[in-house]
């Protein structure tokens, strides 16, 4: 019975989530700076969790200077993952996300017309090229949001970290904020159409500086990350 309402859940969620898209795809002409992108989106995230039943905590947002933007490293355990962290942070956060999201059709689209970044690892070019246009809307007032192991954990456990996050945070020189997100994972597993009811819990760690630049300077800050988000992660 509960997989049953949990993939009933899902299906709505899906529902939601076509709709939201629908209205970015209707409001691009007035996406100025995707500052009404990301309000729809925030739109989308606190619809979704309240249809899953599913509750956001956060810990750590005294530690934010709300007049900077940060590049957001956080690990990755559920789809839940997204609409937890744009609904709990109150920041003009812009996600970098994979680019196989664009095929599904219409939220797809939204995606790929709005103003959050995808990135096709892949191909080393083009991923470069994302990195570029994250740095990019940085510089003109964003933060940005990535996940440092690259796709969702398969066990509930912290996976490697990637490079790839690093390597944008020094090239922006702007501080890197360890984020860690607990609970997401029971709420809705890879590969899995049933969602649970629970709370997804964020935990903000204080702003790391950028102190040099090159391939040291991006280990040591993964290495930084890493810790933090070690720190407070709760195997699942």
């Amino acid at each position: 019975m509960a997989t049953l309402f949990g993939s009933i859940r899902f299906l709505v969620a899906v529902a939601n989530s076509m709709f939201f898209a629908a209205l970015e795809l209707l409001t691009l002409p007035f996406h100025y700076k995707g500052i009404l992108f990301h309000a729809l989106a925030r739109g989308w995230a606190h619809t979704s969790l309240w249809i899953c039943g599913v509750k956001v905590r956060v810990h750590g947002l005294e530690k934010l200077d709300r007049s900077r933007n940060y590049v957001y490293v956080s690990n990755h355990a559920s789809m839940f993952d997204i609409p937890a962290i744009v609904a709990g942070i109150p920041d003009q956060i812009r996600i970098v996300y994979k680019k196989e999201l664009e095929k599904i059709p219409i939220f797809g689209w939204g995606l790929k017309l709005g103003s959050y970044i995808g990135i096709d690892r892949s191909r080393g070019a083009d991923a470069m090229k994302s990195l570029e246009e994250a740095t990019e809307k940085i510089r003109r007032g964003a933060s940005v949001l990535l996940y440092a192991e690259g796709t969702r954990t398969m066990d509930g456990k912290l996976q490697p970290f990637k490079r790839g996050a690093f390597n944008l945070a020094v090239k922006a020189g702007v501080p890197v904020v360890p984020l860690t997100v607990n609970g997401s994972y029971n709420i809705l597993p890879k590969h899995s159409i049933a969602i649970l009811p629970g709370t997804v819990e964020l935990v903000l760690e204080t702003p790391i500086a950028i102190t040099g630049q090159g391939k040291e300077a991006e280990f040591a800050l993964m290495e930084q990350v890493h810790t933090a988000i070690e720190r407070h992660y709760i195997n699942q």
